[in-house]
């Protein structure tokens, strides 16, 4: 059995990864390379919602055929980097349990474990605030969802390390948080 099981997400906003992606896959494989369980997570749902980390203004809003398109390229590019064979490394979609939400529990449940004023001090929404365009509901929805991929990452497959940029942090640490309140185990 492998000795840790980690992720990094990768939203499905294009057709192809970029330069930008470069450092997370080499991370990815590196673990890999070590003994551990990469997971590479592609956002087909979270793609739908749009992460506003980094960003002015609003990401356009992809169609779900253009999201899955994506999502099928994307899976087809880093199987190039990491050995998916024999489960090795798990390569998952986070539509899966996100499009299975029920907006009522998830808000009692998850969303209870939230802290606006926490989040609108993260990096990725106080800029947007400070923007022209502002933040709107939908990406402000953002966060927990990340945070709740961790949740279940670390349910279902013992996932402690989640690896991303610094203008995921806020996310990540969102995460590591959620699971600490749910689960209460210690992720990283």
């Amino acid at each position: 059995t492998p000795n840790t099981t980690c992720y990094i997400g990768f939203d499905p906003t294009a057709p192809s990864l970029h330069v930008g992606h470069l450092l997370p896959i080499m991370a990815l494989s590196h673990m890999q390379k070590h003994g551990h369980r990469p997971i590479a997570l592609v956002g087909g749902g979270t793609g739908l919602v749009g992460d506003p980390s980094g960003k002015t203004e609003m990401r356009q809003l992809l169609t779900p055929e253009i999201v899955e398109t994506n999502v099928i390229a994307i899976k087809n590019q880093l199987s190039h980097f990491i050995d998916f064979k024999n489960d090795k490394a798990l390569l998952l979609n986070n539509f899966e349990w996100l499009s299975q939400l029920h907006y009522i529990p998830f808000l009692r449940d998850i969303g209870k474990c939230f802290s606006v004023n926490r989040m609108i001090r993260a990096e990725s929404y106080r800029s947007r605030l400070e923007s022209e365009e502002g933040l709107n509901f939908i990406e402000f929805n953002y966060m927990i969802l990340q945070a709740y991929d961790f949740l279940i990452l670390n349910g279902q497959y013992n996932c402690k390390l989640q690896m991303g940029g610094n203008d995921q942090w806020g996310n990540i640490v969102a995460g590591i948080d959620l699971v600490r309140k749910i689960r209460q185990d210690n992720v990283f």
